[in-house]
Order: structure tokens, then sequence, then C-alpha cells
């Protein structure tokens, strides 16, 4: 985990974009030595919204299961998780 204060980001911005492309992670921002926000890549952020959205999948296919007794097979939800990402327009 990385963290920077407000004014290295003011300062040296290109560098801390440099550090989110190359380390993949959220960087953590302090303003007056408190935490202020977050930044990332948008490649990180893309894939950390896959991964909430797969997420949401299995917690949707567990409460179908618990409630009603659906199952998947591998096949299935492989295919279901295909179909939600190119519906959201995500390769």
């Amino acid at each position: 985990m990385r963290i920077v204060s407000s004014k290295t980001l003011r300062n040296d911005y290109s560098a801390v974009v440099a550090d989110a492309h190359e380390c993949g992670e959220p960087i953590f921002v302090t303003r007056n030595g408190a935490e202020d926000l977050v930044v990332m890549s948008h490649e990180a952020f893309l894939a950390r919204e896959r991964m909430l959205d797969e997420r949401a999948a299995v917690l949707e296919a567990e409460a179908d299961y618990r409630l009603r007794g659906v199952s998947y097979g591998l096949d299935d939800a492989a295919s279901m998780l295909r179909a939600a990402r190119s519906a959201q327009g995500v390769a």
C-alpha cells in the first residue's frame, strides 16, 4: 500500500501516475495528514470492477440455491458470467 500527500500528488503528478500504473494497486492520498482520496490506474479500476461483478454473481447464485434450490454447473456459471460481462461491455 502506497500513501502520498496531496502536496506530492500536486508536485510530482507524473511520478504518482507512473507508480499507479506500475504497481496496479490503489494509492492513498492524504491531506493535512488525514486520508482524503484514492488514486488508481484505469486498468486497476476495471479489474476491481470485474472482480466485484464476479463476487456479486457468486452471491446471487448462492442466494438462488438457498432460496430455491437452484444450482448451476461450472459451464453454466461461466456462460452466465460471460453474458453479464458482455451486457456490460466488458471483455
